[in-house]
């Protein structure tokens, strides 16, 4: 599976962070000095993606803002002789990487998005990658992962997938899945937030796809559920009767950096892994232990 198209669908408005999302979209919004948008990009890239497309909002311009050039900015840089930092805004975009931004001009769910990206997918295989679920791994990146894992078994679809707590089912898809000792396994079912009586498994979809260009009819055929919206994941329950979709159980761990309590385990985590942050955690700690011993 040759996949150089990536999706993103960012006209989402955050209210789970508000304030902080009232005027920052809620993917530009750092985990220490780096935007999630950015952790997405940068997994996509690494994949061998070089075509990324945006699926925004009229009102969200500093998504593109912050993948375009800033001359002025880089100018001054120059000037002071900062040669760190231009190296710094170098490394936002590859110079082989294109963005391009499709505009949803209704909030009709993630599948809507998804199908908002097609006329640019065209008949092309592709990644949809949601930057507040942050997937971070020692090893491949996740999506380097999947694009393996969908070669290996012969996916037409494959869907990032992670065991979660029984009593947060509800907040999820949910796969039922074939019994195997392989971390990619087909899926048999999905069912999209079901209550805890229900649900088939305790295997949740997160925010990382891989679909052929099929999956775009489907989509299109979708009807509305809850909301008005479509959803992705009734696209997905549509192929499962037509081709195998895999469910993979990826290497890393996920922070759901739509949620403030995602976004501080991140930043501690992100910040014990560089010296100088480390060493700023190490103090605090140290000063306030007896606090976090009762």
């Amino acid at each position: 599976m040759r996949v150089r198209k990536a999706v993103f669908p960012v006209a989402g408005l955050g209210t789970r962070l508000l304030p902080a999302t009232k005027a920052v979209a809620k993917e530009m919004l750092p985990i220490i000095d780096t935007p999630l948008i950015q952790f997405a990009v940068g997994e996509a890239v690494a994949a061998g993606c070089d075509t990324l497309v945006f699926v925004t909002n009229r009102h969200k311009h500093s998504i593109a803002d912050h993948f375009d050039r800033s001359h002025e900015l880089e100018s001054r840089l120059a000037e002071a002789g900062k040669r760190d930092l231009l190296d710094v805004l170098d490394r936002i975009l590859p110079a082989h990487v294109s963005c391009v931004f499709v505009t949803q001009r209704d909030p009709l769910g993630l599948g809507h998005a998804v199908l908002c990206a097609q006329p640019v997918i065209g008949d092309e295989p592709f990644a949809v990658l949601l930057p507040d679920d942050l997937l971070l791994a020692s090893g491949p990146p996740v999506l380097a992962q999947m694009i393996e894992a969908a070669e290996r078994v012969g996916a037409s679809a494959l869907v990032a997938v992670e065991q979660v707590p029984r009593d947060q089912v509800s907040r999820y898809g949910i796969a039922d899945v074939e019994a195997t000792s392989d971390r990619a396994a087909r899926i048999r079912r999905v069912v999209e937030k079901p209550a805890v009586e229900d649900a088939p498994g305790d295997l949740a979809i997160v925010g990382r796809y891989l679909f052929d260009a099929g999956i775009f009819s489907l989509l299109a055929e979708t009807r509305p559920g809850v909301g008005g919206e479509i959803q992705l994941t009734d696209a997905i329950a549509a192929l499962i009767d037509r081709d195998p979709v895999f469910a993979y159980r990826f290497e890393g761990r996920r922070y759901d950096c739509g949620s403030r309590a995602g976004v501080v385990q991140a930043t501690l985590d992100l910040a014990m892994a560089s010296a100088d942050t480390r060493a700023v955690l190490s103090t605090f700690f140290a000063r306030n232990r007896g606090e976090f011993e009762t």
